[in-house]
């Protein structure tokens, strides 16, 4: 049985019943039929549906976003603005698939020629996470579609309700039936399901998004299975602010990058390096914004920041920060449970925090903010690729070049400058070290799951 439950208010939403090895068997079997079917509709049409569910996305914004801030607790202007991103990551793949997909031909010696096309692979498993529960799925799951795939999730306990609303939409756009599934399964269950699903003949690859922990477990089940996986995994984003930054700009966007979503993001920024010479301006800044923030019911519409999606969770972070500040970081606001039902954590920054504690090399996933002086340049980039996660940094001067400079030093996914750290369909997105591989977005991430096929015909 799963439980669901709201972590603004402690309360139950909703039961669910977990799936056996038999029910799991059952919907792969179906996907795959699915698949057989999906991969002869031409693209064009694939498109119109796609387009359908764009629309169906938007229209029905509301209720979903509704759901997502019950389940995970995410200020609802928030969640409306992830269902919406939803509909634009489906409008994408359906007008841009045709031209991503499109067989190259090539001229050879002689007048040979070959043709290289892109042919989808299968069923292809999705194992998402909480804290954007509906695009996170659908980043992967319309290019993966779009490409004449059949997708199967196994989505987060806690957001099930997320999970059986995307599955629904897929049904009423006018998808083949089939075509999108949903897995529901017992934490206990979870390790050895997984396994049996990615070792199933009709699961051809397997897409991670989560924490480094998970990506490994399943990255080593898909490679005994010798089945492609793509991981999506933790980071502790550093974001650089050098001595010519405009200081304005960068404590908005630096705000803005840390209290998004309560903090609960792989991008979220988590690292402020900052030169030394402005870090006294920037922190006064930086404290003003952090302490007016106003934390409480996801449904009001003044509150920036919600609860800490799972009661353990919370723990962990308040653990973190404890640890720091036991080590001899200094606690400059925030830090403290408040009292009273919900999973609430309040935004907190530290400094002084230095290499071997907590906060500098572990993830934080809450609004807990870490700031480090740096002298210069050199040392910043040092700070910064000293972690073992690598997804998306940024950097803010006044200096485009000089930004640009470091950006190509950093080891990571993306580099923003001047400009918080976002996933945009029309940009690859993925990391590097400990935060996984592979891309989702653009014409890298519908290129993950398809077979990438060479045709070679001899002059005639």
């Amino acid at each position: 049985m799963i439980l669901t439950l709201n972590p603004a208010t402690e309360e139950v939403i909703a039961e669910y019943q977990t799936m056996n090895s038999g029910e799991i068997e059952e919907i792969l079997g179906h996907s795959h039929q699915a698949f057989l079917s999906w991969r002869e509709v031409p693209l064009l049409e694939r498109s119109t549906v796609m387009r359908r569910m764009a629309q169906l996305l938007r229209e029905q914004k509301e209720r979903h976003a509704a759901l997502i801030s019950r389940e995970m607790g995410k200020p609802l202007a928030q969640a409306v603005a992830e269902v919406v991103k939803c509909a634009w990551v489906c409008d994408f793949y359906a007008e841009q698939a045709p031209l991503f997909l499109k067989a190259e031909e090539c001229d050879l010696d002689g007048g040979a020629r070959g043709v290289v096309s892109c042919e989808p692979i299968g069923s292809v498993l999705g194992i998402m996470p909480w804290n954007f529960p509906f695009w996170q799925v659908f980043r992967f799951a319309a290019p993966a579609i779009m490409a004449g795939n059949a997708v199967v999730v196994k989505h987060s306990p806690n957001v099930t309700g997320s999970a059986i609303a995307i599955e629904e939409l897929f049904r009423e756009a006018g998808f083949l039936e089939h075509l999108y599934r949903t897995v529901h399964l017992a934490l206990e269950d979870v390790d050895a399901l997984t396994g049996f699903m990615i070792d199933h003949p009709a699961v051809k690859a397997v897409s991670v998004t989560g924490s480094t922990a998970a990506g490994r477990a399943v990255a080593a089940k898909a490679g005994r299975a010798l089945k492609k996986s793509v991981l999506e995994l933790g980071g502790s984003d550093p974001y650089i602010v050098l001595d010519d930054a405009d200081l304005a700009v960068a404590v908005e966007q630096c705000i803005a990058a840390r209290l998004l979503n309560t903090g609960q993001s792989c991008i979220a920024a988590k690292r402020f390096i900052v030169h030394t010479s402005v870090m006294e301006r920037f922190k006064a800044l930086f404290l003003h914004r952090m302490k007016s923030a106003l934390m409480g019911d996801p449904f009001d519409p003044a509150v920036e920041v919600g609860p800490i999606a799972r009661f353990d969770l919370r723990q962990q972070l308040h653990d973190q920060v404890c640890r720091s500040v036991a080590e001899g970081a200094q606690l400059l606001c925030g830090g403290e449970i408040p009292s009273g039902k919900g999973f609430f954590y309040p935004p907190t920054a530290l400094s002084g925090v230095r290499k071997g504690m907590a906060l500098y090399s572990e993830e934080s996933f809450g609004p807990v903010a870490t700031l480090i002086e740096a002298k210069d340049d050199q040392e910043a980039v040092m700070i910064a690729n000293d972690t073992p996660y690598g997804l998306g940094s940024a950097v803010f001067s006044t200096n485009r070049e000089r930004a640009l400079a470091i950006a190509g030093q950093l080891e990571v996914g993306s580099c923003f400058i001047n400009s918080m750290v976002k996933s945009d369909p029309r940009l690859p997105f993925g990391g590097v070290k400990e935060s996984g591989y592979g891309r989702e977005l653009s014409v890298y991430g519908i290129k993950e799951f398809v077979n990438i096929k060479t045709v070679f015909t001899p002059a005639l």
